[in-house]
């Protein structure tokens, strides 16, 4: 990883069904992860207190919980796509 975006923001491959709709939340999920990850760091070392580090992931998690709501991702989780 030569590149520093790449260092900053690594992208994994995705290893589930191959729908638009989870390609899409793979995404979000994964940065999330980034930012949530960039959070605690900032956290760790005082340039947020515990209390902002909460609310910034609070709401980082909201929006991705509207995500999963607004793309479908696990309403029938028994029904097969044809």
């Amino acid at each position: 990883m030569t590149i520093k975006s790449d260092f900053l923001y690594p992208h994994f491959s995705f290893h589930g069904e191959v729908k638009p709709e989870n390609l899409v939340f793979d995404a979000n999920l994964q940065e999330f992860a980034q930012k949530a990850s960039f959070i605690c760091n900032l956290e760790t070392n005082g340039k947020l207190s515990p209390e902002e580090a909460y609310q910034e992931i609070k709401k980082l998690w909201k929006d991705l919980k509207n995500s999963k709501n607004q793309l479908q991702i696990g309403e029938n989780p028994f029904q097969k796509e044809r």
